[in-house]
C-alpha cells in the first residue's frame, strides 16, 4: 500500500496546494468515520497489530499517535483509530473561533521530506468542538484508544490573561477527552512562545489545575528552539503544578542548510519546519528530558518520524509513545501499521520484554 501512495496518491496529492490537499484528505476521511462499514474497512487494510503500553494512567493499544495539527476540528475521530493510531491529538483548539493566519500558509519541502506551516491555530473554537465531540461520542462512533486535546491561546487574547484563555477552553472540554496538552510552543501565533517562560507557564497550568477536579493528565507542548536551561526551568514545575508528561517538540524555526535554490525559496517561509530535518534535534530534546527526570516524566516523542527505526530511537532516547504528522504525508495512510509492526520486531530483537522496558535503553 505504501508503493501505491508514494507512486499514485502521492503525486496527485502533491499537485495541489498543500493545506487544499490536507483539507481534502481529511474530509474524505471524515466521510468515512461516519459509516460503520467503511471504518471497519479501512481498519481491516490499515489497522495496526496490538503493542499495548500504559502512559499516565491510560491504555494506549499501540505507541504510535497522531500529532496535534492534522484533525483540527474533531471531523474524523473514528478516522484515526481506524488507519491503526494508538491515539489521537485533536486540535489546536482554542478559545476564541479564528480563522488562523493568511493564504497560503503551509508549504511541502519536497527533497528534504519537510512541510513549513504558518496556520495560526485555524480553528473553530472550543465550544464548537465541544459540540462536535459530544455528538462523536453520541453517535456511538467514539474509539477505544484515548482521545488528547491540543489546546492553544487565542491571538486576540492578550499575553497577561492568557491563563484564562486556555482555563475557558479547558473547562468546556474537560469531559470530553482523556488528556489535554498546553500548547505554548507553536511559532504562529505572536509572542505565544514567551508563555513557555516559567511564570507565564505557572500561571496557565494554575488555572487549568484549579478546574480539573477529574485530574486528567495535563501536558505541555515545548518547542525544538529551547535551550536545555530553558527546559529544566519547565521541568521545575513538573511536581507543583501536577504536570502530567511533555511532549517533545512543535515545530521548529530553524532551517536546514541547502545549496537548492527551489528549497531556499521554501525554507524562506516564516512558520515553523517540520518532517525530517527536524528529527535529531527532538531526538536531543527527548533524550535531556528523560534524563533530567530520570525517566520518571512520560515524554511523547515528535518530530520526523517516519518509519519504525524513527521511532525506535525516540522510544530508546526516552519516549514512552510517539507522534506522527509530516511522516503522513509523505508515508501515507499504512503509516502507523508499518511502524507498530517493526516495533514490535525491534522489541522481539532487542530483548525487552514490553514496550516500557525498551524506554530511555539508549541511555
Amino acid at each position: 500500500m505504501g508503493f501505491i501512495h508514494k507512486k499514485i496518491l502521492r503525486p496527485l496529492l502533491f499537485c495541489r496546494d498543500s493545506e487544499k490537499a490536507h483539507n481534502a484528505v481529511v474530509k474524505r476521511l471524515a466521510w468515512v468515520s461516519r459509516q460503520a462499514f467503511t471504518c471497519g474497512l479501512v481498519e481491516k487494510i490499515y489497522g495496526a497489530p496490538a503493542l499495548p503500553t500504559e502512559v499516565f494512567g491510560l491504555n494506549f493499544p499501540n505507541p504510535v499517535g497522531l500529532a496535534a495539527g492534522m484533525d483540527k476540528h474533531a471531523a474524523a475521530v473514528p478516522g484515526w483509530a481506524a488507519l491503526g493510531f494508538g491515539f489521537t491529538e485533536l486540535g489546536g483548539v482554542t478559545w476564541h473561533a479564528q480563522a488562523g493566519n493568511p493564504k497560503p500558509r503551509m508549504f511541502r519541502a519536497i527533497p528534504d521530506e519537510a512541510v513549513i506551516n504558518r496556520m495560526g491555530f485555524n480553528n473553530s473554537g472550543a465550544e464548537a468542538v465541544a459540540q462536535k465531540l459530544s455528538a462523536w461520542k453520541k453517535s456511538g462512533r467514539w474509539p477505544s484508544h484515548p482521545i488528547g486535546i491540543n489546546l492553544g491561546k487565542s491571538k486576540i487574547t492578550p499575553l497577561e490573561t492568557a491563563a484564562e484563555d486556555y482555563a475557558h477552553s479547558f473547562r468546556v472540554l474537560r469531559d470530553l477527552a482523556d488528556f489535554f496538552v498546553v500548547n505554548v510552543s507553536s511559532p504562529n501565533t505572536p509572542n505565544l512562545r514567551q508563555l513557555q517562560d516559567k511564570s507565564a507557564l505557572d500561571d496557565i497550568f494554575a488555572a487549568i489545575q484549579e478546574l480539573n477536579k477529574s485530574r486528567k493528565p495535563i501536558l505541555v507542548k515545548v518547542a525544538p528552539d529551547l535551550s536545555f536551561n530553558a527546559l529544566d526551568e519547565i521541568l521545575e514545575l513538573v511536581g507543583p503544578r501536577n504536570i502530567a508528561g511533555i511532549v517533545a517538540t512543535n515545530t521548529t524555526i530553524a532551517r536546514p542548510p541547502t545549496n537548492d535554490a527551489a528549497l531556499q525559496k521554501i525554507y524562506a517561509e516564516t512558520g515553523g519546519l517540520s518532517g525530517k530535518p527536524l528529527r535529531a534535534r527532538s531526538t536531543e530534546i527527548v533524550r535531556h528530558l528523560y534524563q533530567q527526570t530520570n525517566g520518571k516524566l512520560p515524554i511523547i516523542g515528535v518530530g520526523g518520524i517516519f518509519s519504525a527505526n524513527d521511532a525506535w530511537e525516540k522510544i530508546t532516547a526516552g519516549a514512552s509513545l510517539v507522534q506522527c504528522y509530516t511522516g503522513l504525508v509523505y508515508e501515507g495512510p499504512g503509516l502507523a501499521k508499518t511502524i507498530v509492526a517493526g516495533l514490535r520486531e525491534k522489541l522481539a530483537a532487542s530483548g525487552h520484554k514490553d514496550l516500557r522496558s525498551a524506554v530511555g535503553s539508549a541511555n
